[in-house]
């Protein structure tokens, strides 16, 4: 049988194990999982020696586009996201102009048919004018959720009383995602501090409590809405072992900055460019984040990819914005945590590959399996290699782990049947597709 492409002697991840196959595809589909040695195909790699994954995906990106090109776009984002081994990204709407209303959804549409090398989705971003437009803007091609700002924003996307959310909840019937910092409580105690001081007080301002409060009025109004509620970037051990008891409406994302960094160090080893929101925590979270993910309570782990120009990330705190880069060097980290023993290479295809496509409703993604997507992520788990600023395509050109050693790294990224990514190299141009999500 003739295919357009066949990966022979890769070692498949599938959700019973690991096994050797030989995958034929065609049409930008998976045909064959027992490709016999006689078939033929357009191209053929030979993966012996690497690991075969469903094509792992970032589900929390800030790629800038539309407002500031001059840190990212959609075009440098996922070439950064290709070459980091990523084959999916969904990009939040917070830019200048936000994508809240059907105009700016369209030129979103546009624009990633354009110039994105990846699979692209995007959220609609929740205000207090477009509640009642929620149910049909979510609906829109490449649209894969409602995003909400109940707390660390500002302007028309801050929806931050409960009134006004569980309004939110009430348009719709896809998954509400939601960053749930209680904006009440950072307002409050923001007057304890001032600009200047230590950089590690960015935790102390938003602290545990902050975090805690904002989910806990989430989930409460989750369960009277009976609407699902994807709680993003969770920090707290208070959080994750309270959610435990809520997972029929709640679903759970941690990022891969909070199973890498612990606090104080990464502020006095970073200063500006390890504030994020919500913040670093120290090794009681840390450790709270890698039980959750272990023992299936985190269903996704993102990056929060959000760069801003470095000159602006040295300016003391509270000045500087909040932020860092990360779609480009997700999967290597996470590899090196595969390494070092923290997680498995089937529970990392869980919470990057199968759990997205499940709670976002990918309904061919997400699984090495006939008629699913072509779209693999090819992993060498014994190369060694250093992070370093000058691999990072991002135009704001840093990252907060360069000189980072990693065990584990990306060599193949394949879209829908196509190398995008080979030994560090993108190929072609860009050719992405909107992503087709359950409605």
């Amino acid at each position: 049988m003739h295919y357009d492409l066949i990966l022979r002697n890769g070692i498949c991840i599938f959700p019973w194990g690991q096994e050797k196959v030989n995958i034929g595809v065609r049409n930008g589909r998976i045909l064959s999982l027992s490709v016999g040695g006689n078939d033929e195909a357009a191209q053929v790699i030979d993966a012996t020696g690497l690991h075969v994954l469903p094509g792992l995906m970032d589900c929390h990106v800030h790629f800038r586009e539309p407002g500031n090109a001059l840190v990212e776009t959609i075009e440098t984002g996922t070439k950064a996201a290709a070459l980091g081994g990523l084959t999916t990204v969904l990009d939040m709407p917070n830019t200048n102009p936000v994508v809240a209303d059907l105009e700016m959804i369209q030129w979103k549409q546009q624009r990633a048919v354009e110039t994105s090398w990846v699979n692209f989705g995007f959220y609609v971003g929740a205000t207090r004018d477009n509640i009642q437009d929620l149910a049909s803007l979510e609906s829109q091609k490449g649209v894969c959720g409602t995003k909400v700002y109940a707390g660390s924003s500002t302007g028309s996307l801050m929806v931050e009383d409960d009134a006004s959310l569980e309004q939110v909840m009430l348009y719709g019937r896809r998954r509400v995602c939601y960053h749930a910092e209680d904006e009440y409580r950072l307002q409050e105690r923001k007057k304890l501090f001032c600009e200047g001081m230590p950089y590690e007080n960015h935790r102390l301002w938003r602290d545990e409590e902050c975090a805690f409060l904002g989910t806990r009025r989430i989930i409460a109004l989750a369960q009277k809405t009976r609407r699902p509620a994807h709680i993003l970037h969770t920090t707290t051990q208070e959080e994750l072992e309270w959610l435990v008891d809520y997972k029929d409406i709640a679903t759970i994302e941690v990022l891969v900055n909070h199973l890498t960094q612990i606090a104080p160090e990464c502020y006095e080893r970073l200063q500006g460019r390890a504030v994020m929101n919500p913040p670093i925590r120290d090794q009681r979270h840390y450790d709270a984040c890698w039980a959750a993910v272990r023992n299936g309570v985190v269903d996704i782990v993102s990056s929060d990819h959000a760069p801003h120009d470095p000159t602006l990330k040295a300016k003391p705190w509270l000045c500087c914005p909040s932020g860092m880069l990360g779609v480009q060097t997700i999967v290597p980290l996470m590899l090196n945590h595969v390494n070092e023993g923290r997680l498995s290479l089937n529970r990392l295809a869980d919470v990057m590959s199968a759990n997205p496509a499940r709670i976002y409703g990918m309904p061919t993604k997400g699984r090495i399996q006939v008629g699913y997507d072509a779209d693999f992520t090819l992993v060498d788990m014994q190369k060694k290699r250093r992070i370093t600023n000058d691999w990072i395509v991002s135009p704001a050109g840093w990252t907060p782990y360069d000189q980072t050693d990693v065990k584990g790294w990306p060599m193949v990224t394949i879209v829908k049947g196509q190398i995008i990514m080979q030994n560090d190299q993108v190929l072609g141009s860009p050719q992405g597709e909107l992503v087709e999500f359950l409605s």
